[in-house]
């Protein structure tokens, strides 16, 4: 199983080297062509390929154009089962967290949650790809407060790192009561303001742990990007009164992610390339956002 997972996992590698190569190619192409079509000259760094690109370009068509991504070929099987998820936190967790833990195994659909002990991560990873387990979420803390969550996907990453701040417990909430009972349904899902390639990324991320819900669940869970700070609400809804009359409940817990690193592996995988990663430097450019507008 382990030269298995090793040979699957360097023909994943070598498919993501070749999208480099294609996205070039393609780039060089679009020169061709664009050169062509204005009457300009071809550009002279292109001269020597112009021959075996143009051969290319006569024979391609709208859809067999554009360079393959196999960025996303961890999801590309997703939607043929429901995701299974594994949720477990740092060692020694506080009650707090052992608490937010708990409400998160029912915000996700199909997760199971264990305690960690001593069980190091390596051990914990393998189990859970012998047990067909989607995906890994590990819960950090710092001093009692949340503060940080993995989500690995399985088998072979990638793993998405995020911060956790101005975290809410269901029973933390002020309004005691619009918490009401917690649903166990499939929730539909609000995913807004991923619109930059990062941001697609992050999105595809998400949306995949958890299973299509069926058309009249009521339960709506609600990942909005502002500033590169995502924010997690947990509602019911309820028809009052009238067919445009509906009362949105908050039934917790809430919480803030920002996405701060995604690696092309899972967490165990120390050596896994590093897909994006935020820099201090980045921190400066406070206009910039790279997750959405």
């Amino acid at each position: 199983m382990l030269r298995r997972n090793v040979r699957l996992r360097r023909e994943y590698l070598y498919r993501k080297s070749l999208e480099g190569k294609e996205r070039i190619r393609y780039e060089n192409k679009r020169k061709i062509a664009e050169a062509l079509q204005e009457g300009k000259p071809i550009p002279t760094e292109l001269r020597n390929v112009e021959a075996e690109l143009r051969a290319e370009i006569d024979l391609e068509d709208d859809k067999t154009a554009v360079p393959r991504s196999y960025i996303d070929d961890e999801y590309a099987t997703a939607t043929e089962k429901d995701p299974k998820i594994l949720l477990t936190t740092s060692r020694d967790p506080s009650a707090p967290l052992v608490q937010f833990v708990k409400e998160l195994k029912i915000v996700f659909p199909n997760a199971e949650r264990i305690n960690r002990g001593g069980q190091v991560i390596s051990e914990i990873i393998e189990s859970c790809r012998s047990h067909d387990f989607t995906d890994v979420i590990l819960v950090h803390e710092h001093r009692g407060v949340p503060d940080g969550m993995i989500i690995s996907h399985l088998p072979f990453g990638p793993t998405a790192y995020f911060g956790l701040l101005n975290v809410v417990t269901r029973h933390d909430i002020k309004d005691k009561k619009a918490i009401g009972t917690m649903s166990e349904a499939y929730p539909h899902l609000i995913l807004d303001n991923f619109n930059t390639k990062l941001g697609e990324r992050t999105a595809n991320i998400l949306k995949h742990l958890f299973p299509v819900p069926k058309p009249d669940t009521k339960r709506i869970l609600t990942f909005a990007n502002q500033s590169d700070y995502i924010s997690f609400r947990h509602h019911v809804y309820e028809k009052r009164g009238g067919p445009k009359s509906v009362e949105l409940r908050e039934i917790g817990p809430r919480f803030e992610m920002r996405l701060y690193q995604i690696k092309l592996g899972t967490m165990e995988q120390t050596e896994a390339q590093t897909e994006w990663v935020i820099r201090p430097y980045m921190n400066t450019t406070k206009k910039r956002k790279f997750i959405g507008d």
